[in-house]
């Protein structure tokens, strides 16, 4: 960790211990930087909790018929941040489950982070959800599409905002998963580090919510690449996926997202998060 980061977080604690506490949340994302999170994967179609399959809309397994309890469960669980996707709007490119995601945020009220991301295309969307209680903005297919537009979303929202980039055999998919570019997924999150974005979470698709494990020799190669965290994403399946991605942590993973894992019980999320918080403890 760099010297002026632990400059600040002394400044912070002298200022918590004399009554000055300057930010809600600092404490919170300071720990939490402290050890990779287990990111619990809310994603929502047609007001529902679901899974995918490779991204196919069509073939969804319903786990909950109200997200917000979900989202509670998972806080009661233990859970440091959540991970929302609005699926109808990552295909339709506009926000289509905003009441849903509102309810998420009231039943949170505040107490970890939320990201969330799915048919986020304009500043104006940005900032309603940011407004709303929303930490963070995950933009996908727009920053490939509209490159002009993440800058300027890093520039007006910095700190807020994370890349994700879901690769095929490491080109960059768009529009739900549906369409694979010749875009280098290396390439295009160097380009994007370079604009101020907070993380990338890269999703190999080809492995997520099938329950084959991570693809670590891709998330190693990306990482290397880049000074920004990197969040791994799909085909999170046991306790020896978490345990393998704690021992590269150093490389710059600063967290795993799950979701089909722990909703069909192959994860047991406290104890994802408490393995993960043993080994960082060891590094």
């Amino acid at each position: 960790m760099g010297a002026a980061f632990e400059s600040l977080v002394q400044s912070n604690l002298i200022h918590i211990t004399y009554g000055f506490f300057q930010s809600d949340t600092f404490i919170l994302n300071y720990l939490s930087r402290q050890h990779m999170l287990i990111i619990p994967a809310i994603d929502i179609k047609d007001g529902q909790c679901v899974r995918l399959k490779q991204g196919v809309m069509d073939d969804a397994t319903v786990f909950s018929e109200n997200p917000e309890d979900m989202a509670r469960h998972w806080l009661e669980q233990g859970a440091r941040r959540l991970h929302l996707v609005d699926l109808n709007g990552a295909f339709a490119g506009k926000p289509k489950n905003e009441s849903v995601i509102r309810a998420i945020v009231k039943a949170i009220d505040g107490s970890i982070p939320i990201q969330l991301g799915g048919g986020i295309r304009d500043l104006e969307t940005i900032e309603r959800y940011l407004d709303n209680g929303i930490s963070y903005i995950i933009i996908g297919t727009a920053a490939v599409k509209i490159p002009g537009f993440l800058h300027d979303a890093c520039y007006a929202f910095p700190g807020q905002i994370m890349v994700g980039l879901d690769a095929k055999e490491g080109k960059v998919a768009v529009d739900g998963w549906s369409k694979v570019t010749g875009h280098d997924v290396v390439d295009l999150a160097k380009k994007f580090e370079d604009y101020g974005v907070e993380a990338i979470i890269y999703t190999d698709i080809g492995r997520d919510g099938m329950l084959a494990g991570i693809n670590i020799e891709a998330t190693i190669a990306l990482a290397r690449e880049l000074t920004v965290p990197v969040v791994a994403s799909g085909g999170i399946t046991n306790l020896d996926d978490i345990k393998t991605l704690c021992e590269i942590e150093s490389e710059g993973i600063m967290g795993a997202i799950t979701g089909r894992a722990i909703y069909e019980g192959t994860l047991d999320f406290k104890k994802a998060q408490l393995l993960a918080d043993e080994l960082s403890a060891m590094v």
